[in-house]
């Protein structure tokens, strides 16, 4: 099982991503880090990122979505995945992937975006994000209000009832 989530920057992917990795042993993989270094000074410079920019940074993630489905082994990816293009590319040819949507209002995210200082994605460019976001229809959908801990705990109980609907 590929555990992929989703939402805008300061949504939580990393967090929850970490603690669900914790939680169930799978390993973890962050979105961020498969960034080509341009995209990256792109959006350092409060530049938000075009398609073309985002290809080479999804095909990484599904290079890894890939690696795991060959060895069939299960993982947990973050990754912004904001349109339903960038989704069906990452879900392409896979059967074992479930979207975990963070979702958020604008005004809880920017409060989070303004509390933290080391990331490369600016407060600035979080209303591009919004715009940008086409909310997924198939998705376990997570509000960010909850704790961690209950996130995670959502998170697993969606996901089995999810799996368990689809094994009838």
């Amino acid at each position: 099982m590929i555990y992929l989530i989703m939402g805008v920057s300061g949504s939580g992917k990393t967090t929850i991503g970490q603690a669900l990795s914790q939680e169930l042993g799978y390993p973890f993989y962050d979105g961020d880090d498969f960034h080509p270094s341009e995209n990256i000074a792109k959006m350092s410079q409060g530049r938000p990122l075009k398609d073309s920019d985002r290809i080479p940074w999804l095909l990484a993630i599904k290079t890894v979505i890939n690696e795991h489905q060959q060895l069939q082994t299960d993982a947990i990816i973050t990754c912004s995945a904001l349109k339903q293009s960038y989704r069906d590319l990452l879900a392409e040819n896979s059967t074992d992937i479930i979207f975990i949507y963070l979702k958020g209002n604008y005004q809880t995210i920017l409060q989070r975006l303004q509390k933290r200082s080391e990331h490369f994605m600016k407060e600035n460019m979080l209303l591009s994000q919004f715009q940008t976001l086409e909310e997924p229809k198939n998705a376990v959908i997570i509000d960010v209000n909850l704790s961690i801990e209950a996130i995670v705990k959502e998170i697993i109980n969606q996901t089995y009832a999810k799996i368990d609907s689809n094994l009838k």
